[in-house]
């Protein structure tokens, strides 16, 4: 089913702005368009556009972005390369998510003392 490029924003979450800065940089291939010169995206391209946006929400840089889209249209061939990129990629998440956990730690230990010292305070008061 052919989706214009309004409905694909719609569907995905993202501006048509970002469909054409994708395809400007390399990161859609392939795009189709109408006798008018209006894009129209297919099933397989939003699964690409979703792929795409899910690795750059999840922090992978637009430098990788272009080289794992060129290696989705390298097709078959470059399945091992995309494998590589991906498990680097999710590596790099793991570490984030540890980094981020750690400062969780930290913030509701603050919380916790924040909570205690309100309780503490208002001891004061009530002892006044």
């Amino acid at each position: 089913m052919p989706y214009s490029p309004g409905e694909v924003a719609g569907k995905l979450g993202v501006s048509i702005d970002t469909l054409r800065y994708y395809e400007r940089i390399g990161l859609l291939h392939g795009i189709e368009r109408t006798t008018g010169g209006q894009r129209v995206f297919s099933d397989d391209d939003l699964g690409r556009i979703g792929l795409l946006r899910c690795l750059r929400d999840s922090g992978m840089p637009i430098a990788r972005l272009r080289r794992f889209a060129e290696l989705l249209h390298d097709g078959d061939e470059a399945a091992e390369q995309r494998v590589q990129l991906l498990a680097e990629h999710d590596r790099e998440i793991d570490e984030k998510v540890a980094q981020l956990r750690g400062e969780q730690e930290r913030v509701r230990e603050k919380i916790a003392w924040y909570r205690a010292e309100t309780v503490r305070q208002a001891g004061l008061k009530e002892a006044q």
